[in-house]
Parts: C-alpha cells; structure tokens; sequence
C-alpha cells in the first residue's frame, strides 16, 4: 500500500475577471482534445476560448486546442499545474459555462465535469508514487447568510438583465 499526499492547486487566472470562466473535467482518450473543441465551437459562433488536456499514458503530452491565444496559455499553464492524467481545462471568454457544458458533457469521452466557474479556484490533488488524480474542487468561498427578499429580487432581475430568464 503506498502513501498518498493530498494537496492543493490554485487555479491561475486574471484577478476579479469574472469575465473568464473554468471549466475542469476528466475524459480518457487523446480524441478527446478535438471532439471537445468541435463541441464548443458547435455550442457558441465565435467563441473564445483554451483547451488543455493532460495524457495519462504513452508520451504524456499536454495536448491543446484553442480559438483565443491568451485564453490557451491559461489552459496550458494550470494544465501544468494540475499535472493530472486524463484531466482536461478549459478557459471561457466572454461565454457562460451554461452555453457548452451540455455540448461536453454529451462528448462520448467525457467522463465527469468537476467544475465550471468564474470564481476563484483550487483543485484537490491526491498524489502518489504512481501519478496524480483530482478528488474535486474548492469553488468559491463559504456562505454568508440566507438569502432574503431583497435578494431573490436581485437575482431574479440579474437573470432577467443578463438573458436568462423571460
């Protein structure tokens, strides 16, 4: 029996811009990298976004895909840091995760999604003598309070004002 180390990876995006979101998921074959990028183009004309995915076997590449240069080092670089098989991350921008999660979520080599967020971001890394693997994420901070009826009015307008909801 081997010891695992668990610990965790801040995710690395630009401070307070809520205008790039994360997602972070686990697939399990290098066709993954172009069947994901079809599935985001397909979901959102014009979209801008990086795509990284870390091969667990044969070469272990960093494999990557991308319609946005700056949105691809961001994937890359945390794809770097997760250093975890079979895991992929992709940065949004400007596009909501609620656009394209179906459409990756329906790629047949998806496996699971562990996030999509524009929140700060930790992934929980167990480590062992044999590779690394991603237990889950830390997304966001604890909660505050219950909402109250100011603030259900607020996020039924927010919703209303961003095109969500009629």
């Amino acid at each position: 029996m081997s010891n695992i180390n668990i610990k965790t990876i801040k995710i690395v995006k630009p401070d307070n811009d809520f205008t790039v979101n994360v997602i972070i998921g686990q697939t399990h074959f290098i066709k993954s990298v172009e069947d994901i990028h079809e599935a985001l183009v397909n979901a959102v004309p014009n979209i801008k976004f990086g795509l990284a995915f870390c091969e667990a076997s044969g070469v272990k590449l960093i494999r990557y895909s991308s319609t946005d240069k700056d949105m691809e080092k961001l994937a890359v670089n945390n794809a770097k840091l997760i250093n975890a098989g079979h895991v992929f991350i992709i940065f949004l921008k400007n596009t909501f995760p609620i656009n394209v999660l179906n459409n990756i979520k329906n790629t047949p080599e998806v496996c699971r999604i562990f996030c999509a967020t524009a929140n700060p971001l930790y992934v929980i890394i167990a480590e062992n003598e044999f590779g690394r693997g991603v237990l889950g994420v830390i997304d966001g901070q604890s909660i505050k309070k219950i909402e109250n009826i100011k603030a259900k009015k607020d996020r039924y307008t927010l919703l209303r004002k961003i095109g969500y909801k009629f």
